[in-house]
């Protein structure tokens, strides 16, 4: 559903490890919000909710509610160390507009 690139997979796991969360998984979602309407939420969580959705890409466990799968089917989860700043990027297929800085998006 969701495809994590290398970049991604080794920050996600160093940051976890930073931050004592061994056992977590990546939360990803979308809710309303931002200059195109809608915002990416990521985190990094230990508890499965009943609604929720579990894939795994590169040896990463993703985890999303089931709303979220809809806009992010498909969608490449990658990390970023460049001028424009450095954090993960959603690269999302379905997004039919992005703001300037990636963060928010439109169907």
């Amino acid at each position: 559903m969701i495809k994590v690139t290398e970049q991604a997979k080794q920050q996600a796991i160093t940051l976890m490890a930073a931050d004592g969360k061994d056992n977590a998984f990546i939360r990803v979602g979308v809710e309303g919000g931002g200059c195109s309407g809608l915002m990416y939420k990521l985190e990094f969580d230990t508890i499965i909710n009943e609604n929720d959705k579990e894939f795994e890409d590169n040896g990463v466990k993703i985890v999303m509610d089931k709303k979220s799968v809809l806009y992010l089917a498909g969608t490449i989860l990658d990390f970023s160390g460049g001028l424009n700043g450095k954090g993960f990027v959603f690269n999302n297929p379905n997004a039919g507009r992005t703001c300037g800085c990636g963060e928010s998006f439109s169907l």
